[in-house]
């Protein structure tokens, strides 16, 4: 079993030196770390010039465990090594601590970071990661990760408030400022000196490898990017984020709800390129998987392929509702509640749904709901900045007076039940409180239809109020200021919002379809850029691209739905028509062209690029040459596949073969119309920074 954690950034703003010389008061003994009985210098050494320091100590630590384990492992302390690299000029102090006792058994590995801030000399980052592995512990394995999970976390909260009491000593003491490292020169070493000037000349010459590109990301983060050698782009580590930051604009989290963002941002960053959701974003689908990172990147994956598939960016700026909606659909936001939460006001009970169902159909009823979804978001980043405190969520105020059997009407639930789907797949942890008043008697039957539907959470989300209860000091003037509600509600607040009422069969639509055709497959867009390919394992898709010009550009847009792969591009000098190999409706072949055509002589021109479960990659090729350019990806099976069909040593066919899932599109286009960027693949626009 294996934890591992990765801090945010913690500033002091302080300069280093001044928290340098906070940090080693803490030596050889802290009194604010009980456990921490001793600490003994076991080597140290300084550089010619001073620049740098190596310390390694060993550290005693009292083990605060149950007697009975204390008695099976036969011991009341353990041994830690700690070594510490002060990097002077660097203004950097690097610190590797691991476990000395029981390291047959278990691992336990820190890494620390302190350096001077990017951006503020005078502030200081501190960065932390930690590994931990249980091998074996006399058959208590569970209770030792439980009992080290639980005094990490405990320190972890402690180390700021450690650093910030030294830091409130030095001040008490009337030390103020702590000078930064001089070079000794002209003593200087001659030998120092020959190194610092090639290590200033091999940073030169880094600086003239690579060309930094700033730019924005798909998702209204500023991040950079050098192109390499190798024409691929990579990136700083911009997924890094502060911990002012988080409790500013994301709320408190406790350690290890920090480390799973920090992680999950990380994951992003290697693998889905420029397409970085706010963090806000990101926070609310780990919230709906509990924090568990692999079923929340999952789940992230899952709906950021939707949103490109459906061109959801796109939405608010081109779709209109019609005018039957804004006349007959009793809806709209109408302000916020006492938390600062984005309020929206809907007279369910004054709703036809059949009539509007008939009048803009299934698709426009889920552009309707989607619409206020994309518009919550926008809300929510409003309400943050207007509240100063994080608001990632909105509440619902929903108004059933006038509920009846019209409302359960079967093809209108069958769409509310796969409405319900969508957005809960795609915009979790979104609902933040829900107020029911005026339930008439039929609510209890509706609830029952409607609630197995809802995930838990959400339920327990959810206020009742019966007649006219909302109206009493518990009511609704206990979650929502009185301007905010209506006033047939028993509120001060003027309503603007249509009154819903049934809708006119002239609204109908002109052929009268089945309304529960197509419910099952809801879209949001009748077409889509983007081609779906499952392939088998060791599998090929090739697209092959005849090109008459050279300097014509050839871009991609992929994502991997499922299973890994390796993408390529070949050439030829050949332009006779070539058929793809595997057309969006016919099986993949085993064979590539390459094995198809021998006589084609079909070369590499760009280095492949392994694609794991999950990724996505963007990217343009320069046709230096006419002749034919195959765009080629070859199902590749994963290292977990692999390990899960290992465990089964008689298959026997039992298990099926993992297919991947590639969704994709490319497009091909003059050197005159490219701009140096992506413009021509439709990648879809961001959600803000909350």
């Amino acid at each position: 079993m294996v934890q591992t954690y990765t801090s945010p950034i913690r500033v002091y703003k302080y300069p280093f030196e001044f928290v340098m010389a906070a940090y080693i008061r803490r030596f050889p003994t802290c009194k604010m770390i009980p456990i921490l009985q001793a600490t003994e210098i076991v080597s140290e050494t300084t550089s010619e010039d001073g620049s740098k320091t190596v310390t390694e100590r060993r550290c005693t630590l009292n083990v605060d465990a149950p007697y009975l384990l204390r008695k099976i492992a036969g011991v009341d302390v353990m041994y830690f090594i700690q070594k510490n690299t002060l990097l002077r000029r660097r203004r950097c102090l690097l610190i590797e601590s691991w476990n000395e006792s029981f390291a047959s058994r278990l691992v336990i590995r820190e890494s620390c970071k302190y350096s001077a801030h990017p951006e503020n000399a005078d502030w200081t980052c501190f960065e932390q990661e930690a590994h931990l592995e249980i091998k074996s512990f006399f058959g208590f394995e569970n209770a030792v990760e439980k009992l080290a999970i639980k005094h990490y976390m405990a320190n972890l909260v402690k180390g700021k408030e450690i650093i910030e009491y030294y830091i409130q000593e030095l001040l008490n003491e009337g030390i103020t400022q702590v000078p930064r490292f001089e070079e000794n020169s002209p003593d200087q070493p001659s030998d120092v000196a020959h190194s610092r000037a090639r290590d200033d000349q091999s940073s030169r010459q880094e600086d003239a490898d690579e060309v930094t590109l700033p730019h924005h990301s798909t998702f209204g983060t500023t991040v950079s990017s050098s192109i390499t050698a190798d024409g691929r782009a990579h990136r700083d580590s911009s997924y890094k984020l502060e911990a002012d930051y988080i409790h500013r604009c994301l709320g408190d989290l406790d350690p290890v709800e920090e480390s799973r963002l920090v992680e999950l941002k990380q994951w992003l960053q290697d693998h889905h390129k420029d397409k970085i959701p706010s963090d806000a974003h990101l926070l609310r689908f780990l919230r709906a998987r509990g924090f568990n990172v692999e079923k929340g990147r999952e789940m992230l994956c899952r709906s950021l392929m939707w949103r490109k598939q459906h061109k959801i960016d796109k939405l608010l700026g081109t779709w209109k509702p019609p005018d039957v909606l804004v006349q007959y659909y009793p809806g709209g936001w109408h302000g916020y509640d006492d938390a600062g939460r984005p309020l929206y006001l809907l007279r369910l009970g004054n709703m036809d749904v059949k009539g509007l169902l008939r009048s803009v159909g299934v698709d426009g009823l889920l552009k309707l709901t989607i619409t206020v979804c994309e518009e919550g978001l926008l809300k929510c980043e409003e309400a943050t900045r207007l509240y100063q405190h994080p608001v990632s969520c909105w509440a619902f105020l929903i108004d059933l007076e006038g509920l009846s059997m019209r409302h359960l009407w079967r093809p209108g639930l069958k769409v509310l039940y796969r409405i319900i789907e969508v957005v809960e797949a795609n915009y979790p942890e979104t609902m933040g409180r829900v107020f029911l008043v005026r339930a008439p008697r039929l609510f209890p039957i509706l609830w029952t239809l409607v609630s197995p539907f809802i995930d838990e959470n959400t339920r327990r989300k959810f206020i009742i109020y019966g007649g006219n209860d909302h109206e009493e000091s518990e009511g609704l003037s206990g979650f929502i200021n009185r301007k905010f509600i209506p006033k047939f509600l028993g509120g001060d607040a003027m309503y603007g919002l249509s009154d819903g009422g049934l809708v006119p069969k002239t609204h109908y639509l002109p052929e009268e379809s089945d309304m529960e055709s197509g419910i099952d497959s809801l879209s949001v867009s009748s077409e889509s850029l983007y081609q779906t390919v499952s392939l088998a394992k060791e599998n090929y898709h090739e697209i092959p691209i005849i090109i008459q010009d050279a300097g014509t550009i050839i871009t991609w847009d992929f994502d991997v739905v499922k299973q890994d792969c390796v993408f390529t591009i070949l050439y030829t000098t050949s332009t006779s028509k070539l058929r793809s190999t595997t057309p969006p409706a016919s099986p993949a072949l085993q064979a590539s062209i390459s094995e198809l055509h021998p006589e084609l002589n079909l070369t590499q021109v760009l280095q492949p690029i392994y694609c794991s479960d999950g990724s996505s990659e963007q990217g343009t090729h320069a046709a230096k040459l006419s002749g034919t350019y195959v765009l080629q990806w070859k199902s590749v099976e994963s290292a977990a596949s692999t390990a899960a069909h290992s465990q089964f040593s008689f298959d026997f066919g039992l298990m099926s073969t993992p297919k991947c899932k590639i969704m994709y599109h490319y497009d091909v286009i003059s050197q005159d119309e490219f701009k140096g960027s992506l413009s021509s693949v439709q990648s879809f626009s961001s959600l803000s920074m909350a």
